[in-house]
């Protein structure tokens, strides 16, 4: 155990700067990951909702999507994209966007009725309703999706290293491959406190920009 700890202390003393890149790389990617998913997943979440037959399509080849591994979906992207980042993105994308779309479909969907029907009444038009009562009720949804997201985007973007996009998989990586397990407990374990970091901002998110939600109200969003 005592090597252990010296061989974790020599490496972050030697190869700071290798590690910090990494690291960097990983936020990196993973951010932009969840940029371009919420792009695709807010749309069409209310795109489920204002028109019902695109539920089914959208949700259904997204769900499919989401069931096929990241290393599988990265693999038969190499022919098409090469390796690097543009494959890995990809895959992170197509593996975040369910949870943002469901999530946000759900809180449009979760709308109450007489509310919609007494900004009406009051004279709202269409596009006040939406900006107005509609989308700040679906909020808390979507964060609870975007949270999902970032913690599954940043759990497996550590297989984007094995076609050369960088982040702390590598480190994992040359953990298994040269049988190290100082390597593979810096990388695990780093990814795994990024992960609950990211869950605890988007967490604090909420709390700041949704402060009247009721922790009864919670239990009911999906993760």
């Amino acid at each position: 155990m005592s090597e252990l700890w010296m061989n974790i202390q020599a490496y972050f003393t030697s190869r700071l700067d290798e590690y910090l890149i990494c690291l960097w790389q990983h936020i990196s990617i993973s951010i932009l990951a969840l940029l371009a998913a919420a792009l695709i997943g807010i749309p069409c979440g209310y795109l489920c909702i204002r028109y019902v037959k695109c539920k089914k399509w959208l949700v259904g080849i997204f769900q499919i999507l989401r069931i096929i591994p990241s290393l599988a979906i990265l693999i038969l992207l190499i022919p098409i994209m090469g390796t690097g980042i543009k494959p890995a993105m990809t895959a992170l994308v197509l593996m975040a966007v369910p949870p943002i779309l469901m999530n946000t479909a759900d809180g449009f969907e979760e709308v109450p009725e007489f509310m919609l029907e007494t900004a009406a009444g009051q004279g709202m038009k269409e596009w006040q309703i939406f900006w107005k009562v509609q989308v700040p009720l679906a909020v808390p949804y979507m964060l609870t999706g975007t949270r999902t997201a970032i913690i599954e985007i940043v759990a497996s973007a550590s297989i984007a290293a094995k076609i050369g996009a960088g982040g702390l998989g590598g480190i994992i990586f040359t953990g298994l491959g040269l049988n190290r397990t100082d390597l593979l407990l810096i990388g695990g374990v780093s990814v795994a406190l990024l992960s609950l970091t990211a869950g605890m901002i988007f967490s604090g998110l909420e709390k700041i920009f949704i402060p009247w939600r009721s922790p009864g109200r919670q239990k009911k969003l999906k993760s």
